[in-house]
């Protein structure tokens, strides 16, 4: 017994000692092989010769160019700034896994200004070269997604890929254009949290993130930032608003069709010197119209359509003396309408349908466009039932009961100044002209629009071979600026509440004419005064839509790092569409054409996507 337990006591000690003689070979063996390739960048130029490649994936915190990309020496550009954007585009270039347009076809060689989509400009800090001021692809319908080394992009002043099927998220190195004025996302299937990288913008003026998967909150700091429009419309936020959203110098705000709940925005009166149109039907507020809504005597169009607001009608209106278009229909109110909100100057058209009120003036009857069906109203056509009045008026409504938050009685008389930049650009040579007129928030859901087939692999992206530019004539100029509508989707389904009204916009025309060139932030219309407020855009309000599309595939691709290519993944997940916020009696309301508030030479509309066949 005690020699077997010496011997293995033996053993014991044996063992550690060959354990660490294997370990100290292994170390050796490595430091070897790694020491006669000891240089970083020498270890990523073999990577990439041996995988056919010689794209290197953008790092956020890389600093010199050299690291970015091993370029042929054949390829020769004029600044150093043109080098950066053709390393941006062909990166983003091979994560497009469709383009049935052929938009990219030509985006070859070193002249990136000649890239269908891209437009050159000036540099604003060095008029001696020049360099990517803007890209246009609207109307695309290309997939893919979005790369990091978009951010090397840091000259353009507009970003405009609506109508397109790009998904994923978007990339957080867009903090690095500091220079852009607008951002144009919507229609597309980006899905995640609100894109806090716009947070971090500090020319933006223009936001537009309509017909998207967006869910979650919107930030606090969004209405505390310097834009002129938000879009945020038919997504999937939801929660309440923040109470700083008044703050917001906005002259045009759209959050329709999302899961906004909790009491009607008080705060909204501090807009009273910038804002023109409001629109927040089809959400979720409950609680009762403030008085204080009566400050807002610029605001053209108001829509608070399909919530579930109660209360009587603020006699406070009467004071919105530029009111063109009145929408309060499908809700909850009750009470009798002042005199003084009909005999507005300027309303054309008022729809108070699909509520309990029970007093209209004569002067409500004798606007140009109204509509006031399934009310209380007894000498009136097309009017709820006397039971369902009764019922409904026995219970009193409190508006105090609530809880809502109240206006702060000295709103800040000059906007928040945007958050400070991480890195500050340099100085620009120029003062930037009057923000042009704001997009129409237009509602009109998209069409649905074909999704690529699932790529059964990635297959790596062939090299860069030194493509010489084709002779073409000067770059085209810039877009200017506007935003295009998306298409409408398929019906709304039976059972769901009837429509809100539409006001309908003139037909888009045929084609864009070529755009005047420009750089950064865009010019205002011909003929208009410097510093003169833009004119109020065409506004439609379509039909909820019938269910939420589903979200965007996107597999992860494998290193090295990058936004994870859209693939669809077989079946679909069906996503069942959210319960109707209010169900009245199933008649289904009218469609409106009522006249529109004057534009004077802009066109905001634009061509639909063309049908692929």
């Amino acid at each position: 017994m005690n020699v077997h337990w010496r011997l293995m006591k033996e053993k014991t000690h044996i063992l550690p000692f060959f354990t660490t003689l294997t370990l100290i070979g292994f170390t050796a063996a490595q430091h070897h092989s790694f020491s006669s390739n000891a240089d970083p960048r020498d270890l990523r130029t073999t990577h990439i010769e041996q995988n056919q490649r010689q794209l290197l994936y953008y790092r956020e915190e890389l600093d010199v160019e050299d690291e970015y990309l091993m370029l042929p020496p054949c390829l020769k550009f004029d600044n150093p700034r043109l080098r950066s954007a053709y390393i941006a585009l062909q990166a983003w270039k091979q994560a497009i896994i469709s383009d049935p347009l052929n938009l990219t076809s030509n985006w070859a060689g070193p002249d990136v200004c000649n890239y269908t989509g891209v437009f050159c400009a000036t540099a604003l800090d060095d008029s001696s070269i020049q360099t990517v001021a803007g890209i246009d692809l609207n109307h695309g319908d290309m997939a893919g997604h979005l790369v990091e080394e978009l951010g090397l992009l840091t000259d353009i002043a507009l970003f405009h890929i609506n109508s397109n099927r790009f998904c994923g998220r978007v990339p957080k190195t867009l903090k690095k254009l500091k220079l852009l004025y607008e951002l144009d996302l919507s229609n597309n299937r980006f899905a995640g949290g609100f894109p806090g990288v716009v947070l971090d913008l500090p020319k933006l003026k223009y936001l537009d993130l309509r017909f998207n998967e967006f869910e979650g909150d919107l930030p606090k700091e969004l209405f505390n930032k310097d834009l002129d429009a938000i879009f945020v419309n038919h997504n999937r936020f939801a929660l309440e608003l923040p109470n700083n959203f008044g703050n917001s110098p906005v002259s045009v705000m759209v959050l329709a069709n999302n899961k906004f709940h909790g009491c009607f925005p008080t705060s909204l009166a501090n807009m009273s010197k910038t804002l023109n149109e409001v629109i927040l039907m089809n959400n979720g507020l409950r609680s009762c119209l403030p008085k204080e809504i009566g400050l807002l005597k610029k605001v053209t169009v108001f829509d608070a359509s399909n919530n579930k607001l109660v209360g009587s009608l603020p006699d406070t209106i009467g004071d919105m003396e530029s009111l063109e278009q009145l929408n309060v229909a499908h809700n909850m109110l009750s009470g009798d309408i002042h005199d003084s909100v009909c005999l507005l100057p300027h309303l054309k058209s008022f729809s108070y349908a699909y509520n309990f009120i029970t007093g209209e003036p004569q002067a409500c009857l004798d606007l140009e466009d109204f509509d006031d069906s399934r009310n209380c109203f007894r000498v009136r056509p097309k009017q709820r039932s006397t039971l369902q009045c009764k019922v409904f008026l026995s219970r009193p409504v409190h508006c105090e009961a609530f809880n809502c938050h109240e206006i702060d009685p000295s709103p800040p008389s000059q906007p928040p100044p945007p958050p400070p930049p991480v890195t500050s650009p340099p100085p620009p040579v120029y003062s930037p002209p009057p923000p042009p007129p704001p997009p129409p928030p237009s509602l009109v859901p998209p069409s649905a629009l074909p999704s690529p087939p699932p790529p059964s692999s990635m297959p790596p992206p062939p090299p860069i071979h030194c493509v010489p530019s084709p002779p073409s004539p000067p770059p085209p100029p810039p877009p200017p600026p506007f935003y295009s509508p998306p298409l409408s989707p398929p019906n709304s389904p039976p059972n769901s509440p009837p429509p809100p009204p539409f006001y309908h916009s003139p037909p888009p025309p045929n084609s864009s004419p070529p755009p005047p060139p420009f750089y950064s932030p865009p010019l205002s219309p011909p003929n208009s005064p410097p510093n003169s407020p833009p004119p109020p855009p065409i506004y439609q309000s379509p039909p909820p839509p019938n269910s939420s599309p589903p979200p965007p595939s996107c597999a992860e691709p494998p290193p090295p790092p990058s936004p994870p290519p859209c693939q669809a993944q077989p079946p679909p997940i069906q996503y069942l569409p959210p319960p109707p916020v209010y169900n009245p009696p199933p008649l289904p309301a009218p469609v409106y054409n009522g006249p529109l508030p004057p534009i004077t030479g802009i066109s905001y509309a634009s061509p639909p996507p063309p049908s692929i066949s």
